[in-house]
């Protein structure tokens, strides 16, 4: 699942509640190199907006147009692109890629109601559509489910949003707080200085003057949340990560020399963490991209939560750095 889907079921509610007609489109199929995933998800309504993809925008183009030639979808029906090579160079799909997609009419809203409220509370949900009927309904799922079709029902996957907690505030923290926003990431930050609470000017985040341990068990850290620690101050960091190591974070890290790492696990032993917990923490933070500013390292540390996120080897990794193995983390979201 990716969250785009969530914005696109909240404009899809948002254009029922106005009076529009609505259809949904999910792809359920692909072969070769269609570049959107079985699950991914676009809304239409009447006049021809959209919003969301199920392309790279030439069969959304066509799907645009058969609603303002008059085609309108009143019960779910399934579409196929790129059956042939000429097809497939119509509609943008790269390598005589296919693609075939399931056309629904928006008939009520109370199911996106409910995906949307769940998700919201860190639950990880399924929808089921029977494309006979057109019943929906929305059902508890757990990590490690895909998207699946079966030729009659669809179950798509809908979580809650990738969230990212930095802790400290300085001019590292701001942007990378800007590069998560841009992943789609919900950022909150902490630092309970008073000093660097007064200078955050990063709208869309959130800031928490807590002690940083405290924030982390008040989140209950889930497997879509990264917690990254950038105060140098081991009274904030240590006491944060001993928090995290334990939760099952998708990904933690910490700023400081492949020294202070070592010093910091040594210090981190003292307490109630076993060493594969341990050994989760990525320090030196970040992949070795030759960063020195404040911009390019929030880029080495963003680019390894994207790799460890997706379960991708780390390979830009310093030599004698602490490199966790990467986790099939894709699995959250049945990707």
């Amino acid at each position: 699942m990716d969250s785009l889907d969530l914005q696109v079921l909240q404009q899809a509610r948002d254009w029922f509640a106005q009076g529009h007609k609505v259809w949904l489109v999910t792809v359920i199929e692909t072969w070769g190199s269609a570049p959107r995933p079985p699950g991914a998800l676009l809304a239409m309504r009447d006049d021809g907006q959209v919003v969301g993809s199920v392309s790279g925008g030439c069969v959304e183009d066509d799907l645009i147009e058969r609603v303002r030639q008059g085609e309108r979808v009143d019960q779910p029906s399934l579409v196929a692109y790129g059956v042939t090579k000429e097809e497939a160079a119509r509609f943008g799909l790269p390598c005589g890629g296919n693609l075939r997609l399931v056309q629904e009419p928006l008939l009520d809203v109370g199911w996106i109601e409910q995906i949307l409220a769940r998700t919201a509370r860190h639950e990880l949900v399924a929808r089921t559509l029977d494309l006979e009927t057109g019943a929906v309904g929305v059902e508890a799922a757990v990590r490690g489910e895909a998207f699946t079709f079966d030729g009659r029902s669809l179950r798509a996957l809908f979580g809650p949003r990738w969230r990212l907690l930095i802790v400290g505030a300085g001019q590292l923290s701001r942007a990378l707080a800007r590069m998560a926003l841009a992943l789609d990431f919900e950022v909150i930050c902490c630092d309970p200085r008073e000093e660097y609470h007064l200078t955050w000017d990063v709208p869309e985040t959130t800031f928490s003057k807590e002690m940083p341990d405290d924030l982390a068990q008040r989140l209950q850290l889930d497997p879509h949340c990264a917690v990254v620690a950038l105060t140098h101050d081991p009274k904030l960091d240590d006491l944060v990560l001993l928090e995290a190591l334990k939760s099952p974070a998708f990904y933690v890290g910490a700023l400081g020399s492949r020294g202070n790492t070592a010093k910091r696990k040594e210090r981190l032993a003292l307490f109630d963490l076993a060493p594969a917990e341990i050994d989760r923490l990525h320090g030196p933070v970040g992949l070795d991209l030759g960063a020195k500013t404040p911009a390019e390292i929030a880029v080495s540390i963003a680019a390894e939560i994207v790799a460890v996120r997706n379960g991708v080897a780390l390979a830009q990794k310093k030599l004698g750095s602490a490199m966790p193995a990467a986790g099939d983390t894709a699995a959250v979201c049945g990707r």
